[in-house]
């Protein structure tokens, strides 16, 4: 995971799993419509595929802060799946084995069945690993 400022008051989060060549979610171009909406553009790469969307908006309603914060308090683990979900973006947390958190990112062009979508998978250490996601997600959305 980074947090990375790009210009003075611009940040972008890049959330990965281990390796070089590992699978990334990128968030760029941060925007506050309001006070009640940020907006900004989500890529995903993985060995092959790239997806992008240039204006993926969530609400303070959304709560994804609240969301990965869950995932972070819940280090030792949950049975099934957890899904955050809003038109263009979907994370779905599982706990695996060794203490990891998979994270499967599906970015949408739209929720009807002709649109687009794409799902990359990144692997997240459980405890630690997931804090620092959850804590650099936050400063992501709540920047400016």
């Amino acid at each position: 995971m980074s947090l990375i400022e790009v210009s003075p008051g611009q940040l972008d989060l890049v959330v990965h799993g281990p390796g070089a060549t590992a699978t990334s979610v990128r968030f760029f171009n941060w925007s506050r419509a309001d006070e009640y909406e940020t907006v900004f553009s989500v890529e995903t790469l993985a060995e092959g595929v790239r997806a992008r969307l240039e204006d993926v908006t969530v609400t303070v309603w959304d709560d994804m802060g609240e969301f990965f914060d869950g995932l972070a308090r819940d280090f030792r683990g949950w049975e099934g799946e957890r899904t955050w979900t809003n038109n263009h973006l979907v994370v779905t947390a599982s706990f695996g084995s060794g203490g990891h958190v998979y994270l499967s990112w599906t970015v949408r062009s739209g929720f009807f069945p002709e649109d687009w979508k794409c799902t990359v998978t990144t692997v997240i250490e459980a405890g630690e690993g997931m804090t620092v996601v959850a804590a650099e997600l936050k400063a992501f959305l709540a920047q400016g």
